[in-house]
């Protein structure tokens, strides 16, 4: 079993591609096979500088490592199709000289001829084809001679698969079941460019073939050109490997998740989008593998060494399936809350700094344990906490108005004598502290817990309250209740 995943450093890695790629993945360590990295760089047109690097990047940070790839020769590379030229050419030569491809010298002013000449209401996009070819300045329509003196004379030139008329090809996909394409509904693929590069269709099958390919699982939208590939293979007298094709990633609104749905919908297109969001690897990982993919049982949470144990294709689907944000984020908010405290903390130190907070790891762990089960992001426990760090401007009117009564003020000032004489001041004492205090008052836990509430934080919910005062410091907690004895009657009488 020997399988690959080869993008195209035109862009960032795709949020699809991190699914090809994790599906490659889990069927060669499900098998004990090669995954295997190829970088496919032919179109030097839209190439990125920075996408190769982003690509390796993504998968390391995925967990995805490649048994064979760039730095990783296993005697089968260079693994970078410029690299690979010469190869390219020595087997399209093999193609002209069995007749399977021939030289093409249309100019682009030909081609866009050709097409407005010959189209039909019936055929109202005239293809490059066995009946066009004909009309056309290439092999099939010029002497030897001429075609010698062209190439001699450097005239600009393509070479396009011949492919033949009238024919169905069938097989085997291992997702859509059996599939038939007429030749009749492709063109003559384009197999080497004017710039001597191949296109992708030779290259991949030349690689995927001296590579030891044994299973190519790529996108749907590379299902019309299989037949081209398989003729290919055919022509080249190879056995072809298996393929499967994945079904489409859809937009919440339906149809291809495109980047403009994409943008629309607020989903972040590239892995580096959601690197950069705070995601983490394990959650994105689960999530889009049962983006297409179905275990067979209600299981929904996998770690990446179950998610090989378990997988097949023969449970991918054929139909498209829309992408939820929603349901990624849960995915995010059960690997934060499974983590340790002190793993936690780790992926919470940036944030925290970024915001200018300078804060040791008991304060990180103590920050950790009280966002823990509040948290979708990392980042949100420095954002959705910043009571943490100073104190409320505004407080909720909703708790406001229910926690605010005649006695409140006289409560929060006898709450703050009893905290000045507390010197254990540690959550568990405080929260001790206020169960006597209220017991002694005669009174419930809210008459006293929600007011507090609202002069530390500002919110009528949140993590443990004693936990923040233990946070904060006994001299902070002090000073914010009695600020907020002034300002909450303030705050009412203006709302």
């Amino acid at each position: 079993m020997r399988v690959r995943f080869a993008p195209s450093p035109t862009g960032y890695l795709h949020i699809g591609g991190l699914r090809t790629a994790l599906y490659n993945y889990l069927l060669a360590k499900r098998h004990n096979g090669q995954f295997l990295l190829r970088i496919e760089d032919t179109d030097q047109g839209r190439f990125v500088p920075e996408a190769e690097a982003d690509i390796m990047t993504s998968l390391r940070w995925a967990g995805l490592g490649y048994d064979e790839g760039p730095e990783k020769d296993a005697g089968n590379g260079p693994y970078y199709q410029s690299k690979r030229t010469e190869v390219y050419r020595e087997m399209v030569q093999k193609l002209l000289e069995n007749g399977h491809a021939y030289y093409a010298f249309d100019t682009p002013a030909a081609l866009e001829d050709m097409r407005e000449r010959l189209k039909t209401p019936e055929n109202p996009q005239p293809k490059y084809d066995a009946a066009t070819r004909l009309h056309m300045q290439n092999s099939f329509t010029m002497t030897k001679e001429a075609v010698a003196d062209a190439l001699a004379t450097g005239k600009p030139h393509v070479i396009r698969m011949a492919l033949p008329a009238n024919t169905n090809v069938h097989f085997y996909d291992q997702v859509r079941g059996e599939v038939e394409i007429s030749t009749d509904q492709l063109d003559d693929q384009v197999l080497m460019k004017s710039d001597g590069l191949p296109t992708y269709h030779l290259a991949n099958v030349v690689d995927d073939h001296l590579m030891g390919i044994t299973h190519v699982i790529r996108g749907e939208e590379w299902l019309p050109s299989t037949p081209k590939h398989l003729l290919l293979y055919q022509f080249f007298g190879w056995q072809a490997p298996e393929f499967a094709h994945l079904p489409l990633i859809l937009s919440p609104s339906g149809g291809k998740l495109s980047k403009r749905k994409a943008e629309e919908a607020g989903i972040p297109v590239s892995v580096k989008e959601y690197i950069q969001a705070g995601y983490e690897p394990d959650a994105l990982l689960n999530f889009l593998a049962l983006l297409g993919w179905n275990p067979g049982t209600d299981q929904e949470i996998f770690s990446l060494s179950e998610l090989v144990e378990a997988f097949s294709v023969a449970r991918i689907g054929q139909s498209g399936v829309q992408f939820s944000m929603d349901k990624l984020k849960w995915y995010n908010a059960h690997y934060l809350r499974i983590r340790s405290v002190g793993e936690l903390a780790e992926r919470i130190r940036p944030y925290a700094v970024a915001a200018g907070h300078d804060l040791n790891q008991t304060s990180l762990e103590a920050i950790a344990g009280m966002m823990q089960e509040r948290i979708h992001f990392a980042s949100e426990a420095i954002t959705h906490a910043p009571f943490l760090f100073e104190a409320p401007q505004q407080f909720e009117a909703k708790p406001l108005k229910k926690a605010w009564k005649t006695a409140t003020a006289d409560l929060l000032r006898a709450f703050v004598q009893e905290l000045q004489a507390e010197n254990d001041f540690t959550a568990v004492r405080l929260h001790d502290g206020l169960h006597q205090f209220a017991e002694q008052k005669q009174i419930g836990l809210g008459a006293i817990m929600l007011p507090a509430r609202l002069a530390l934080t500002g919110m009528g919910g949140g993590p443990n309250l004693f936990e923040i005062m233990a946070f904060i410091g006994k001299n902070e907690t002090i000073r914010r209740i009695e600020i907020a004895v002034q300002k909450m009657p303030e705050q009412l009488a203006t709302t």
